[in-house]
């Protein structure tokens, strides 16, 4: 397993060496970002914004995006790359799903092919507290490309605190499939809080199961995993 677990004890200096990976990447000639949204990734963005990193270069590809949430609504992914990355460091190109689209299944098959159409350098990601990366609920076929996707319970309530009220949160998403993220040169995840704990040490034992989608990183060549967590990993 072609994993880096970096373990730090201070968020601040967690999210310092992320930024400082971001930079390694273009340097090394990188130009096409996986990104990610959540609040694992807003003190991210906040020192990318910060920074002297210059993406009008690089192109940029999300994850994910909720269905039937306009672009302008202020829970919307792209609203959130909008204010928290993009007024301040815009890229050449930027790719969201457009979760309002007239046949969401027809605009997943339409962004899967922009994915194939480029090399992601490197691809960001948080994890969810059952294990899912993107929107890829446990249970999802390691085979899956970009689609239509139905949300948990959990992760809609997850979600909740970015809407008015658990109704409002969306029953389904435009994802990456996990065979999309897999493509990616490199792999990047942060995960932070007590409440990730199960899926780290899911992901650090090894034992690779569609049950835990984050576990499907173990089969990645380049993977670097940087967390607040103490994790006994003998």
């Amino acid at each position: 397993m072609a994993l880096d677990l970096e373990v730090w004890e201070d968020n601040d200096a967690l999210y310092s060496r992320a930024q400082e990976i971001f930079s390694t990447q273009i340097k090394n000639g990188a130009t096409t970002f996986g990104l990610a949204t959540g609040g694992t990734m807003i003190p991210l963005y906040e020192k990318l914004r910060s920074s002297a990193l210059d993406f009008s270069h690089c192109n940029s590809v999300n994850l994910d995006e909720y269905v039937g949430v306009p672009q302008g609504h202020p829970a919307s992914y792209h609203t959130f790359m909008q204010q928290h990355l993009f007024e301040a460091k815009p890229f050449k190109a930027t790719y969201i799903p457009n979760g309002v689209a007239e046949d969401v299944h027809a605009e997943a098959l339409k962004y899967e092919n922009v994915l194939k159409s480029l090399t992601v350098d490197m691809q960001l990601l948080g994890v969810g507290v059952n294990g899912h990366i993107g929107f890829n609920e446990p249970g999802t076929s390691f085979q899956s490309e970009t689609d239509v996707v139905e949300l948990t319970a959990s992760t809609r309530s997850a979600n909740a605190r970015f809407f008015d009220s658990l109704d409002e949160v969306p029953k389904q998403a435009i994802t990456m499939g996990i065979a999309s993220i897999m493509r990616a040169k490199c792999i990047l995840l942060i995960a932070v809080g007590e409440e990730k704990r199960t899926a780290i040490e899911a992901l650090l034992k090894g034992d690779v199961t569609e049950d835990i989608p984050v576990t499907r990183l173990c089969n990645h060549p380049n993977v670097i995993v940087l967390t607040d967590l103490q994790i006994n990993n003998d």
